[in-house]
């Protein structure tokens, strides 16, 4: 089999890097997460859990009822198309593939290179350690936002799930720190397709 560092440019060029099922689920993906964020932080402002509010220019929903109207239709998308994105993920070895294994040793080898500029994207169909670890992270913080936010949502009919994260109150923080992570992992996200726009372009036409 000839491996993909042996290819020409333009063969490269050709390669079907993420096929349509990805693209789709991705797409779709961040648009659910860009409403859950912005309403979510509609409706932590209405029950702060620390010293702070998010500005209402950046919010969604325009007071209480009208973000939760915003999260919980965005609940569902991101629920139903993340678990397809999971499940084809996984039937079609694309996560075995890219995102394993996840060796401490080249995290802290490529974390070292991108610091230092020295991390090369000539490849983009082959993830770095770092790329597959905050992409296995953020795969596991999706999961975590969902879960809790059912066990926010319906602490009673689902009493053992919020049992599970400790309680509403608990859950509550999970829920939010979760939301941090993913916000993290989108900044960084946004400032590598900028810094790499191909990448952004294979996440558009597949090649």
């Amino acid at each position: 089999m000839t491996s993909v560092s042996t290819l020409s440019a333009s063969e490269r060029a050709s390669l079907v890097i993420h096929p349509a099922w990805v693209r789709i689920t991705h797409w779709i993906n961040a648009l659910a997460m860009l409403v859950m964020i912005g309403s979510g932080w509609e409706i932590y402002n209405a029950s702060p859990l620390f010293g702070f509010s998010f500005p209402r220019s950046i919010t969604l929903g325009g007071w209480l009822a009208g973000a939760l109207l915003w999260h919980f239709a965005a609940m569902w998308v991101l629920a139903v198309n993340g678990l397809v994105y999971i499940v084809l993920g996984i039937l079609t070895g694309r996560f075995r593939r890219k995102l394993l294994p996840i060796r401490p040793g080249d995290v802290v080898a490529d974390m070292r290179a991108a610091l230092t500029f020295r991390l090369s994207h000539d490849d983009i169909s082959v993830y770095n350690a770092v790329q597959r670890l905050l992409y296995a992270g953020v795969i596991l913080a999706g999961i975590v936002i969902v879960l809790s936010g059912l066990s926010i949502w319906k602490p009673i009919q689902l009493q053992e799930l919020t049992a599970l994260f400790g309680g509403y109150d608990a859950a509550r923080y999970v829920h939010f720190f979760a939301m941090a992570a993913i916000v993290g992992f989108l900044v960084v996200h946004v400032l590598l397709a900028l810094i790499v726009p191909k990448s952004l372009k294979a996440m558009v036409t597949g090649r």
